[in-house]
């Protein structure tokens, strides 16, 4: 991996003076590093405040550019940032469809004729399942419409296959960044701003750039381009010897194969998932339940029930994920410490 810039300039980037040359002069060099690690042109990159606002970009800001009558489709497993942004569009008049997806958490690529921009995640955020991209992305070239693919949830650990889509949203804290986020989008395609101001970010975010957010995002993004592989094939034994762990213990394994290498997941239909991640918590291992964009709510995973699972099952899920730095020994306190947590509840 190339070296990343030891000190960010703070200057101003639209600014002439020499703080805001060396501050312009960073953010062009992010653009450059993050377009050539997702191998896209550097006039597709615009940066963002997150993936958040990535996927709102692209969807609501592409959404509201499509012929009348054309709509908005995803699955009802999708991040709550994709449904949310589909379920603003649907207010203001824009037909959407959520569509089902199979018990593995797969989405099912039969699309309506009258799609107009379509949205997949690479992977499920809570349960790793790999995506059928191309399909969909096939299905939806068959019907005219546009595809965004979320990248938010696995570019640590797979290629995004961003060749397949019109729209690519990438999160910064997701690959190590930190903060930020971007979006890739060809310099033609439709897409309104949701933020007015300055003609920033090719005209399509106003505001001051985040230099040092976007070095962050570019410098991770080359680490995974170079590291991904290596860093899968290393976790991916582990990350079994948790799922098989969880399935001892009675857990229903939760997501299907193809999945992201670092995920074990499975759901206690006689247990709370709060009460599991408290225990854990208290014994030094980090571990979720459902979303952790959805922290603090009481509600059940939509994913987990709109993969079938019933309520209990999905009260009691739990998620442990593998970085990749975590090592062997973690995953052995990890499992030793779900054996005894086991055996008092």
């Amino acid at each position: 991996m190339r070296g990343a810039l030891r000190t960010v300039p703070e200057g101003n980037p639209a600014s002439p003076h020499s703080e805001g040359r060396a501050a312009r002069a960073a953010l062009d060099e992010a653009r450059d590093r993050a377009a050539a690690a997702l191998e896209v042109d550097s006039r597709q990159i615009i940066f963002c405040a997150s993936g958040t606002e990535a996927v709102n970009l692209a969807l609501i800001g592409g959404g509201r550019r499509l012929a009348p009558g054309r709509r908005v489709v995803s699955w009802e497993a999708e991040h709550q940032s994709v449904l949310a942004a589909l379920r603003r569009l649907h207010l203001e008049g824009r037909p959407l469809t959520l569509l089902p997806v199979e018990a593995s958490g797969h989405a099912r690529p039969a699309l309506p004729d009258d799609a107009g921009l379509v949205s997949i995640g690479l992977a499920n955020n809570e349960v790793g399942t790999l995506q059928p991209v191309e399909e969909v992305a096939r299905a939806a070239r068959a019907v005219g419409a546009h595809v965004h693919l979320d990248a938010c949830q696995g570019p640590v650990w797979v290629r995004p296959p961003v060749e397949l889509a019109d729209l690519v949203s990438i999160s910064g804290h997701k690959i190590g960044a930190g903060r930020g986020g971007l979006l890739v989008a060809a310099p033609d395609l439709p897409l309104d701003p949701l933020l007015h101001g300055g003609p920033q970010e090719w005209s399509r975010r106003a505001g001051r750039e985040d230099v040092a957010a976007a070095v962050a995002v570019s410098v991770a993004l080359e680490a995974c381009s170079e590291n991904r592989y290596a860093w899968a094939g290393r976790v991916r034994p582990l990350a079994a010897r948790l799922r098989d762990r969880l399935a001892s213990l009675g857990g229903r394994a939760t997501g299907g194969e193809p999945r992201l290498p670092n995920y074990a997941t499975a759901a206690f239909a006689r247990v709370r998932g709060e009460d599991l991640l408290l225990a854990l918590d208290l014994n030094g291992v980090a571990a979720s339940s459902g979303s952790a964009c959805a922290s603090g709510s009481l509600d059940p995973s939509h994913v987990l029930l709109a993969m079938g699972l019933t309520l209990p099952e999905a009260m009691g899920s739990l998620r442990l994920t593998l970085g990749p730095e975590t090592t062997a020994a973690e995953v052995e306190q990890a499992s030793a410490t779900l054996e005894t947590i086991a055996s008092l509840v």
